[in-house]
C-alpha cells in the first residue's frame, strides 16, 4: 500500500461539495451580500478557491488572543440557524464519499471520531453516512470513573484540551482505518496532533480526514504529506470545497483593535444579556432595551426564571417570562441508547435510535403552539447530533413550518448587525453544565432578531441545572426573543462500569510551534501548558525580596523580559560568529557520546519497526536549544530522526511528574536522555536525581535515567557532555528572545493543578526581536567543519574517565562561607549562570577569573548597566561567578542587608 497523503478525494466541485452547500444562500448571503464582506473590507482577509466557498462560509471575529477570524459554516448548525436536512445532509454525504473511497471491506472495519465542540453533529452524521461504523467524539467535559483512552491540543482554540472517553477501550485499537472528522482544516495542527497521539499508541495503516472545508496553505499542506511519510501511512482527504485564507500582516493586532473598539460600545454591536442599553438586555424595571436584533419582548421583573410547565397543560410554577413560557416535553428518551458519541455510539445504538426518533419527533410537533411557522431547535454545545435529528423530525412533521437547527457554544465571537457580518446577534449566558475548567459565558449567536415563533432547547440532563433556569440563563435569554420555549431534557450517558484502562492516563499532547514558541513543530514538543494569557511577571527587586523574605517561590512568578539594547545585541552576534564553531564542536561531541552509549534504535518486543532512540528530553528553557541543535546533528550526520520534548523542573519543587507520565506512557523510560545547557555547581542535576527517585516511589514506574546531558559541565558535575571549558554560550546572552519566545516556567498552585503540566508563556509580540532560529542555524552551518575534529574528541571521551568530581560544588561553598553569603543557593556559578543573574536577579557583585578575555564582554557590559561591582580573582574553577544579593531589601546593598557604599 502507498504511504502518503491523497488529496484525489477532495471533490470541492463535486455534487456532493453542491449538495452541501444548498440553501447555505439563505442564511450566508442577504439579498445579495456575503456574510463576510465586512471582515474582509476592515481587515484586508480574503477567501480564495472554489466558487461555493462564500455559499458555504462567511466570516467575524473572534474575541481570542491566537487568531483574529472565524470561518462561519453557513451549513454546520452552529452559529448559524439553518434547515436540519442541510446540515445532516452535508455530513451524510459526505460519509458516503468515504464510504466509497475505502470500499466495502475497509468500510465495514473503520471508526469515526470527530471534534468537540463543533463537529460533534457533523462527525455523527459522516458515521451515518459510512453506514455502520462506530462513532467517538472528543469532549472537554471530563467524566468521573471514565477512564481516558487519550487526549490532544487544538492549539489556536479559546479551549483546548481533548479528551477520548470511550466506553469500550478497544474501541480506538483496531488497525481499521480511522476516520478524522472537523468542520474546517485551517491548519491542520489539530489533525497532526490527533494522528501523532493515538498512532503512538495504535499504529495503523490509514487514516481519513474529512472536513466541509479545505483552508490549509500549501505549506500547511506539504506538512500533512511528510507527517504521513514520516509515520509511514496513509492520509487520504475528503472535503466539500477547497480554498485559502489570505491575511495580510498584523491582522491578529489589527482584529483585537476592532473587536475592543466595538465591544466598547460602538453603533451596531447587537448583543444580548450584557451591559444596560445593549440590544435585548433588561432594565431595572424589568423592561427590554430594544435594538435591532431584539423581538420586542419583555421580561417581568417579579417573575420567577427558575419555573418550567411541565408537559402542555400542566402548570408547575410561575412563568419565566410573560411571552416566555417554557414547556417540558418528555421525549420517552430509549433506555441505554447513548445522548451522543462522547462514549461511542455503535451500529446497535444507531438502529435503537432510528426507531424511536419518529415518536420523540411527535411529542415535540404535538408541544409545539398551533400555528407555529418558523420553529429554531437550539442543541447545547457538544450535543449537537440528537437535537439535529429531532429537528429532522419536526421538519417532515410540521411542513410547511421553517425549522432551523442551532447549538449555544462556548466561543466567544463579536456580534456586528450588518448584513456583511456573519454573526448578527449573540445572546449571552451562563455556563450550566458545571464544567470542568469552572464558570464562563456561553453563546447563542443569531437567534435574537430570528422572529421564531417558538424555540425547542435540546439539553442533556447533566445540563438541566438551575444555572439553565436563572434570571440570567439560558431559557430567560431565549425568552426575550420568542413567545414560547420548549424544553427536552435527554439523560447524559455514562458507562455504567468504566474498564480498566489500557496504561496510565493520558495527558494533553505537547505543545508546538507556531502555536506555542517560534520553533518549528517537529523541532520540539513542549510538554508544559500555555500561561500566555496570565499576567505572571513582576520587577526584578520585587521579586527578589518576596523570594528570600520567604514570601514566593521563584518559580511562581516571571521576570520582566529583558530588551537588550543595539550594544548588547551587536556583543550577542559578535559572539555567535566567534564561538559558533566550538558551539557546534560541542553539540558533536555530547551528541555522538550519547549515541554511542545508547544505540539508535532497537526492535520492539514483538519484532517490527525499530524504536527511534533516545528519546531527547531537554530541561526548559536553556536545554532546549542545546535539545534542538544534538537532534539537528543527529539528523545531518546519521540521517536520524530523534523525538525531542521540553519539560519543566524547578529548583526546590522537581521535575514535572504529569511530563514523566505522559513520556513513560509513549516512550520507554530506558531511552530517555535529559539534556541542559550548562552545569553550574550541579543543582538541578541533583534535583533531577532527587525527582526521578521520588517518581519511582510513588508511581512504581523506573527506567529513567537521572543523568544530564550538557553542552558544558565546567562545575564537573556530569558524565556526558560537549565540553568541560566555561565559555561563553551564546544562547546565554538572551532570554526567551533565543530560547523560541517562551519563558521560564512557572509552577503555582492556583494555576498549575495536581493533573496539569507546569506552566510557561509564549512571548508573541516580541518576534520582532526573535534570534532563536538564527541561532540555531549559525551553529548548524559550521558542523560540517569539526565533524573530523568531533570524530576525534568523542573517541578520546569515551575512553577516558569522566567521573564527576563535583569540584565546582565545593568552589561555590568556599565563595559562600567566604564572602559571608552562606546560601550556596544565591552563588551562580559559570558564565551562563552569572549572565542569568544580571538578567533576572539583583545581583550584588561579579567574580571574574583574572585574564578572562572577550567570554565576559556580555557580562561587563550587564554589569555596567545595573552598577554591579566585576571583581578580579586569581584562583577561580570558572571564568566568572554571579553572586545574588545575600540579604535583599530595597536600598540594601551590603551582605548584612544594610546600605552602605560599594
Amino acid at each position: 500500500m502507498d504511504k502518503a497523503v491523497n488529496d484525489g478525494a477532495s471533490g470541492a466541485n463535486g455534487a456532493n461539495g453542491a449538495n452541501g452547500a444548498s440553501g447555505a444562500n439563505q442564511v450566508g448571503q442577504s439579498r445579495g451580500i456575503w456574510s463576510g464582506s465586512w471582515v474582509a473590507e476592515r481587515l484586508g482577509v480574503e477567501l480564495l478557491g472554489d466558487d461555493s466557498l462564500t455559499d458555504l462560509l462567511g466570516l467575524a471575529l473572534r474575541r481570542n488572543p491566537k487568531r483574529a477570524h472565524l470561518l462561519v459554516s453557513n451549513v454546520l448548525g452552529k452559529h448559524v440557524p439553518q434547515s436540519p436536512s442541510v446540515v445532516y445532509g452535508s455530513g451524510f454525504a459526505l460519509g458516503r464519499r468515504v464510504r466509497e473511497l475505502l470500499g466495502a471491506t475497509e468500510a465495514r472495519s473503520a471508526v469515526v471520531v470527530g471534534y468537540a465542540e463543533t463537529a460533534t453533529g457533523l462527525g455523527h452524521a459522516v458515521a451515518d453516512g459510512l453506514g455502520h461504523a462506530p462513532y467517538l467524539h472528543s469532549t472537554r467535559r471530563p467524566v468521573p470513573g471514565v477512564a481516558r483512552a487519550g487526549g490532544f491540543e487544538e492549539s489556536h482554540s479559546h479551549a483546548t484540551s481533548h479528551l477520548l472517553l470511550p466506553e469500550d477501550p478497544n474501541l480506538l485499537s483496531g488497525d481499521g482505518p480511522l476516520v478524522l472528522v472537523d468542520d474546517e482544516f485551517s491548519t491542520g495542527n489539530t489533525i497532526l496532533n490527533t494522528i501523532r497521539a493515538l498512532h503512538e499508541r495504535h499504529p495503523r495503516d490509514r487514516y481519513v480526514v474529512v472536513a466541509l472545508v479545505d483552508m490549509r496553505s500549501t505549506a500547511d499542506q506539504n506538512r500533512l504529506t511528510d507527517f504521513a511519510t514520516e509515520i509511514g501511512t496513509r492520509i487520504d482527504l475528503v472535503t466539500a470545497a477547497r480554498g485559502t485564507v489570505r491575511l495580510p500582516d498584523g491582522v491578529l493586532e489589527k482584529g483585537q483593535a476592532l473587536v475592543a473598539a466595538h465591544e466598547r460600545g460602538a453603533v451596531g454591536v447587537a448583543e444580548v444579556g450584557q451591559s444596560v442599553a445593549v440590544a435585548g438586555e433588561p432594565d431595572p424595571a424589568g423592561a427590554v432595551v430594544s435594538g435591532a436584533a431584539s423581538a420586542g419582548a419583555v421580561v417581568s421583573g417579579a417573575a420567577s426564571a427558575g419555573a418550567v410547565v411541565a408537559g402542555a397543560e400542566q402548570q408547575v410554577g410561575p412563568v419565566v417570562a410573560e411571552r416566555g413560557w417554557v414547556t417540558r416535553v418528555d421525549l420517552r428518551w430509549p433506555v441505554g441508547v447513548p445522548d451522543g458519541g462522547r462514549h461511542g455510539f455503535t451500529a446497535a445504538h444507531r438502529r435503537r435510535l432510528e426507531t424511536a426518533l419518529p415518536a420523540m419527533g411527535a411529542r415535540l410537533a404535538e408541544a409545539l403552539p398551533p400555528g407555529a411557522r418558523r420553529v429554531l431547535v437550539l442543541g447545547c454545545e457538544e450535543l449537537m447530533y440528537t437535537p439535529l435529528r429531532l429537528a429532522r423530525e419536526l421538519e417532515h412533521l410540521v411542513s410547511p413550518a421553517d425549522i432551523r437547527f442551532s447549538t449555544t457554544t462556548r466561543s466567544p465571537v463579536l456580534a456586528v448587525d450588518d448584513p456583511g457580518y456573519a454573526i448578527r446577534t449573540r445572546l449571552v449566558f451562563p455556563a450550566h453544565d458545571n464544567p470542568a475548567d469552572g464558570p464562563g459565558e456561553r453563546y447563542a449567536y443569531n437567534v435574537a432578531g430570528g422572529t421564531f415563533d417558538a424555540v425547542v432547547a435540546v439539553v442533556d440532563s447533566t445540563a438541566d441545572t438551575p444555572a439553565l433556569h436563572a434570571p440570567d440563563g439560558l431559557l430567560a435569554q431565549l425568552a426575550q426573543h420568542t413567545p414560547h420555549i420548549l424544553l427536552a431534557v435527554v439523560p447524559s450517558y455514562v458507562p455504567a462500569a468504566s474498564p480498566a484502562p489500557e496504561g496510565p492516563a493520558m495527558l494533553p499532547e505537547p505543545l508546538r510551534g507556531p502555536a506555542f514558541s517560534s520553533y518549528a513543530p517537529e523541532e520540539v514538543g513542549w510538554l508544559l501548558q500555555d500561561l500566555s494569557d496570565v499576567t505572571l511577571e513582576a520587577p526584578t527587586e520585587e521579586r527578589e525580596e518576596a523570594i528570600q523574605s520567604g514570601g514566593a517561590h521563584y518559580a511562581e512568578s516571571l521576570p520582566v523580559e529583558y530588551q537588550p539594547s543595539e550594544q548588547y545585541q551587536a556583543l550577542f552576534h559578535a559572539a555567535l560568529e566567534t564561538s559558533a564553531a566550538r558551539i557546534a564542536h560541542a553539540v558533536g561531541v555530547v551528541t555522538e557520546t550519547v549515541l554511542a552509549e545508547l544505540p539508535h534504535s532497537r526492535l520492539r518486543s514483538s519484532g517490527g519497526t525499530p524504536i527511534p532512540r533516545p528519546v531527547l528530553v531537554s530541561l526548559a528553557r536553556a536545554g532546549t536549544p542545546v535539545g534542538v541543535l544534538m537532534r539537528r546533528w543527529a539528523q545531518h550526520r546519521h540521517g536520524l530522526d530523534l523525538p525531542h520534548y521540553a519539560v519543566s523542573i524547578v529548583r526546590g519543587r522537581g521535575i514535572d511528574a504529569n511530563a514523566l507520565r505522559w513520556l513513560a506512557d509513549r516512550h520507554d523510560p530506558r531511552d530517555v536522555v535529559f539534556v541542559d545547557g550548562w552545569t553550574g555547581k550541579g543543582a538541578i542535576t541533583r534535583e533531577l536525581a532527587a525527582g526521578l527517585r521520588e517518581f519511582e516511589e510513588s508511581e512504581g514506574i523506573t527506567g529513567f535515567n537521572p543523568e544530564i546531558a550538557v553542552l558544558a559541565d565546567p562545575g564537573s558535575c556530569v558524565r556526558t557532555y560537549g565540553t568541560r571549558e566555561d565559555f561563553l554560550i551564546p544562547s546565554a546572552c538572551l532570554n526567551s528572545t533565543v530560547s523560541g519566545l517562551i519563558s521560564r516556567t512557572v509552577l503555582r498552585a492556583d494555576l498549575v493543578g495536581p493533573h496539569d503540566y507546569h506552566g510557561a508563556k509564549f512571548y508573541r509580540e516580541l518576534a520582532g526581536a526573535d534570534v532563536s532560529t538564527a541561532f540555531l542555524d549559525a551553529i548548524s552551518a559550521r558542523f560540517d567543519e569539526v565533524t573530523d575534529a568531533v570524530d576525534a574528541a568523542t573517541k578520546e571521551l569515551l575512553s577516558a574517565d569522566r567521573t564527576p568530581t563535583w569540584e565546582g560544588w565545593a568552589a561555590v561553598e568556599r565563595i559562600s562561607e567566604e564572602y559571608g553569603i552562606h546560601d550556596v543557593n544565591l552563588v551562580k556559578p559559570g558564565v551562563g549562570e552569572t549572565t542569568r543573574v544580571l538578567l533576572r536577579r539583583v545581583p550584588w557583585r561579579i567574580l571574574a577569573r583574572a585574564g578572562a578575555g572577550p567570554d565576559l564582554d556580555h557580562v561587563r557590559l550587564l554589569a555596567e548597566q545595573r552598577g554591579v561591582p566585576v571583581e578580579e580573582v586569581g584562583e577561580l574553577p570558572y571564568t566568572c561567578v554571579g553572586l545574588i544579593h545575600p540579604k535583599y531589601t530595597r536600598g540594601a546593598t551590603g551582605a548584612d542587608g544594610k546600605a552602605v557604599a560599594v
